[in-house]
């Protein structure tokens, strides 16, 4: 008989796998398809980071996804990292139920604080409570930063790989963990795992870019300021150009648009 035909994966494909007498998940994929397509959006809506802003930016992504593929589908999370050197926020946001990524970079009107600060919010499905988890971290390297968020918050340890290429790598561990192996183990022994450790496939999930954004949620979100000041929302204009907030795609919204969705929302 022909040999069946590999499924195709429409996004970056991470897969899950668990290394058995050391209780650790092993958490890896290859997102070249998903920095292409964040780096689509960013020309699609002449968005231009600068390069040391868009380097941290994407190792977050890469730590971001990996995180996602190793939580429980419909969960919901978002990660927000604030950085002092330099004076940024990273944003992130994610939808287990759909497998999909996306985030921003904010320059402007960033807090100053004596140390940088990472937020994880989880939301366990669509329309839940959310729970947020705040946590202080020193040093610019984002890895360690979210190693030391699962250390303090999640109180269990894990450690991020670069694998080259675009190839990226998670160990986390669970009950019964061997941590010494976990401390230990290093970037050579990562790559070659599956020949000196007995590895189980757990799972294999597809993640691609999308926010979701359209002119409707956008105009939702300005609805409240808008009932309260319209005039003053529009400046005398006829139309605005807004960013959204989770992935800053540039939205036009005019005066009429608005006014109409005010009309058909009104209670």
């Amino acid at each position: 008989m022909p040999e069946s035909t590999p499924e195709p994966v429409n996004g970056a494909e991470i897969v899950t796998e668990f290394v058995r007498h050391r209780n650790v998940m092993l958490v890896r994929g290859d997102l070249g398809p998903l920095f292409v397509d964040y780096y689509l959006h960013l020309a699609d809506h002449q968005l231009k980071p600068a390069p040391e802003h868009d380097r941290r930016f994407k190792q977050a992504l890469a730590a971001f996804a990996l995180h996602c593929a190793s939580r429980p589908r419909f969960e919901h999370l978002a990660w927000t990292i604030s950085l002092q050197d330099p004076r940024l926020n990273l944003f992130l946001a994610g939808d287990n139920e759909d497998c999909t990524v996306a985030g921003r970079i904010f320059t402007e009107n960033v807090r100053e604080a004596p140390q940088n600060v990472f937020y994880a919010d989880l939301m366990p499905r669509r329309g839940a409570e959310k729970r947020r988890s705040v946590v202080n971290f020193d040093g610019p390297d984002l890895f360690r930063a979210v190693e030391h968020y699962y250390a303090t918050s999640e109180q269990r340890p894990a450690r991020y790989f670069d694998l080259g290429d675009d190839r990226f790598a998670m160990l986390v561990s669970h009950p019964d963990c061997d941590e010494r192996w976990l401390r230990e183990v290093d970037l050579a022994g990562v790559k070659a795992v599956a020949e000196h450790e007995t590895v189980a496939h757990i799972e294999r999930r597809a993640y691609r870019w999308n926010c979701g954004c359209t002119q409707q949620k956008i105009l939702g979100a300005l609805a409240p300021a808008a009932r309260q000041d319209l005039g003053g929302l529009f400046g005398g204009e006829e139309s605005i150009h807004v960013q959204c907030p989770r992935c800053a795609a540039a939205h036009i919204l005019t005066r009429e648009a608005m006014e109409a969705f005010l009309a058909a929302t009104k209670k």
